[in-house]
């Protein structure tokens, strides 16, 4: 698990990097199609973020539901929270 957090903190951090790319961008009036390609990259890598994070929480919801012989109720909540991020 401390590898996945890594992993996402990491993939973060290159977000803030790239979030400051493009204020500079801006700031510098440089082309507005070089812009919103890089507006692009962020959005795509905001969403690759989420889902790491939708399926960590997912996988350690069913291995404790396994674990610990409950049933499958947490599906739901993890459907809702799937409802969420895709919205």
């Amino acid at each position: 698990m401390d590898e996945e957090r890594q992993l996402v903190i990491n993939r973060l951090n290159r977000i803030e990097g790239q979030v400051k790319g493009i204020r500079k961008m801006i700031e510098e009036e440089q082309n507005c199609s070089e812009i919103l390609m890089q507006v692009s990259a962020v959005k795509a890598a905001v969403n690759k973020v989420g889902t790491l994070v939708f399926q960590t929480h997912f996988r350690q919801c069913l291995e404790k539901a396994i674990t610990e012989g409950e049933d499958l109720e947490f599906v739901d909540d993890v459907m809702k929270m799937l409802g969420k991020y895709i919205s």
